[in-house]
């Protein structure tokens, strides 16, 4: 995948094609992505937010990532906290930088693009360790995340309106470097 750049992306000026991306990574209709396009909106606006694309010489983005850092106030914190707590990992959510979502177009995956963006965004964080929630099933999303060195926190964590359930997982930073 040498023709594709990863790097800073504007992701609320591209919002719409990385949610296509997803919409083709993660299986998305269209009303769930409508009710995405304003949530990935307004996470942009936390202190912290940054977000990286992975785009081909032409310039269509065929992956990205973006994150912030945790805070309990924050709905996906107040959801998985109890999880945690039962599970005596909560203080991962202190200090964290939360890895909110990371797709790649299904033509383009198992390229490394996912462990380049990952890392690259991971890399700049100043917080010491890394948290994500994945759907709980043995997905090449999970090994992905277990070789970069996340580990299970929680698992059969209930999002309202999921219709399965996730893993909550967290890793110290910097994130393990995988040999090609």
């Amino acid at each position: 995948m040498a023709d594709v750049e990863v790097g800073p992306l504007d992701l609320a000026a591209r919002v719409d094609e990385a949610l296509a991306v997803q919409a083709l990574a993660f299986g998305l209709n269209d009303e769930e992505i409508g009710i995405r396009r304003p949530i990935v909106l307004r996470h942009l606006t936390v202190p912290g937010a940054r977000a990286l694309g992975a785009t081909t010489r032409e310039g269509r983005l065929v992956g990205f990532v973006y994150g912030l850092p945790n805070d309990r106030t924050q709905w996906w914190s107040t959801v998985v906290e109890p999880y945690l707590t039962r599970a005596g990992t909560d203080a991962w959510l202190d200090h964290a930088f939360t890895i909110t979502e990371l797709h790649v177009h299904p033509a383009h995956q198992r390229h490394g693009l996912g462990v380049r963006l990952i890392t690259a965004l991971t890399d700049d964080a100043p917080q010491s360790h890394s948290i994500l929630s994945a759907v709980d099933t043995e997905s090449p999303a999970r090994a992905l995340y277990r070789r970069l060195g996340y580990h299970d926190l929680a698992r059969g964590v209930l999002f309202p309106s999921a219709p399965q359930p996730y893993a909550v997982m967290g890793a110290p930073l910097p994130l393990r470097r995988l040999r090609r």
